[in-house]
């Protein structure tokens, strides 16, 4: 059953809001507002967020809404952790969408995205083998993706980028929406994944995390 809003679920748990340049996806380059949920349930092992697990404070809906507007910046993300274990978030996202923002919802892949607002840009992230976590994943959100929506794939060796290509045309995805690989950072160099894509005329969009080579691998928050 898909999580439903009501009186008791506006309050969310929220890791930190803050704004920076989006690093990642087509928005790539672009300043952005990021709401970062609490909680995540996988455990991969190249994760970046992981302070993302526990830490957080309680959030009324309304307050989340008013540090948003304070910044005045048009693009936001919301992200996690797996920012959809909170039901609160369909109806945030709604609100942010009826307000006029154009709204990105980063998902770890094992949920539902059936339930959210077409008007959002999902931004579904598939684990790979090398994350640990492929077996969780719900293949079935391919049929609920939109053209508008971006797929990503992050890739930390030559059996990730395989079963990643191999996803890609077993489900049509290149048809069905924006197709992201992104370098595992740290693990896999972008040039040997951007050679990887051009040895296979995999016409596919490379993922840089722009933020890191503008801020530092370390720095969590502008």
């Amino acid at each position: 059953m898909i999580p439903r809003s009501s009186d008791t679920d506006r309050t969310m748990k929220v890791c930190e809001i803050f704004t920076s340049i989006q690093g990642e996806s087509s928005y790539a380059g672009i300043p952005c507002t990021f709401i970062r949920m609490t909680g995540c349930n996988l455990r991969c092992l190249y994760c970046d967020t992981t302070y993302a697990y526990d830490e957080g404070i309680e959030l009324t809906e309304d307050e989340i809404m008013n540090k948003v507007a304070l910044v005045g910046i048009n693009l936001v993300e919301i992200t996690g952790g797996e920012p959809l274990l909170q039901g609160g978030v369909y109806h945030l996202m709604e609100r942010l969408l009826n307000d006029g923002y154009k709204v990105l919802i980063e998902t770890n892949g094992t949920m539902s995205i059936k339930e959210i607002d077409s008007r959002a840009v999902v931004i579904l992230d598939i684990k790979t083998p090398g994350s640990g976590m492929r077996e969780e994943m719900d293949l079935a959100n391919f049929d609920y993706i939109k053209h508008s929506d971006e797929i990503k794939f992050v890739i930390t060796d030559r059996m990730d980028y395989e079963w990643s290509r191999d996803i890609i045309y077993k489900y049509g995805l290149k048809d069905k929406c924006n197709i992201l690989l992104s370098p595992a950072s740290g693990i896999l160099s972008p040039e040997t994944l951007a050679k990887w894509m051009v040895e296979d005329r995999l016409e596919v969009r490379l993922n840089l995390q722009v933020h890191k080579y503008i801020y530092g691998h370390d720095r969590r928050a502008v």
